[in-house]
């Protein structure tokens, strides 16, 4: 069963300045709740209750959004604005939090690896909150907590990006299973097009066995001169270990301008029905 879910939360989100000068980019919102706020309701259809952030300086609001403001809460009691709380006081009600500090950014792997000593040797779900995702007809790591539960090893979400576009991504490639599942066999970091394997782009959504700290804690800075997960990764892949999951779904880029207008956009239609 996969109980934890890490939240690496410590980039800078630079593509957002001058906004996220003091605002942490997960802390963005979209309609009525951070990005955050919707990963870690994911976490919960996906029947996870313990939320293990990787945070770093500047942090500390999505701290106090997982908490009580005895304050606030005193001044709405009883008003018609009593209500818009309810999201965030389940969450409370149902989940613990624990956090720990990314000292250097040194990559999404090197994040990962920070995050050991709240995850255990136990397989966990990644989430990265800047990317957005709606599940169809469940959310999206749900959807990949079954497959773990089938193969037991790590997985990964894939979504097909046009060829231009690999370079952002870590992009996979093997056998396929069946419509939806491929046995990953290789797996390049921010490829150029002209070499990538594919236009299979993995997104934030993860399930890891716990060897990849071990793998992670042996693996060399790679693309960006940063410790990528998809490097370590590559090593589970090569052992047959990591089967890519073409998801049900649709994701929204929210680390990108337009990509986040355009999850808002989505959510406001939704809110509208």
């Amino acid at each position: 069963m996969i109980r934890k879910c890490l939240f690496p939360a410590a980039g800078y989100g630079t593509r957002f300045l001058p906004a996220t000068k003091v605002l942490p980019k997960e802390m963005l919102p979209v309609l009525d709740r951070p990005l955050i706020q919707y990963g870690v309701e994911e976490a919960m259809e996906a029947g996870i209750k313990n939320m293990a952030i990787v945070t770093g300086r500047g942090k500390r609001a999505l701290e106090d959004h997982f908490d009580v403001n005895y304050e606030l809460e005193h001044q709405i009691r009883g008003t018609s604005k009593a209500g818009m709380l309810a999201s965030i006081d389940r969450i409370l009600e149902n989940c613990t939090f624990s956090y720990t500090r990314q000292i250097n950014m040194l990559g999404l792997g090197h994040a990962i690896l920070t995050g050991e000593p709240l995850i255990g040797n136990e397989p966990f779900a990644v989430v990265l909150a800047d990317d957005l995702c709606v599940g169809y007809p469940v959310g999206v790591l749900k959807q990949m907590v079954k497959i773990y539960e089938q193969y037991q090893c790590s997985v990964v979400a894939v979504e097909e990006v046009p060829p231009h576009e690999v370079q952002k991504y870590g992009v996979i490639a093997g056998e396929a299973i069946n419509d939806e599942l491929i046995q990953v066999r290789e797996m390049v970091e921010k490829p150029a097009a002209d070499v990538a394997p594919s236009n299979l782009a993995i997104i934030g959504r993860y399930i890891l066995t716990p060897d990849i700290f071990d793998i992670l804690e042996s693996t060399a800075a790679g693309a960006g001169g940063e410790i990528q997960l998809t490097d370590a990764l590559r090593t589970q892949a090569e052992q047959g270990k990591v089967i890519a999951y073409k998801f049900k779904g649709m994701r929204f880029d929210c680390g990108s301008p337009s990509g986040f207008v355009a999850a808002t956009n989505h959510f406001y239609h939704l809110s509208r029905r």
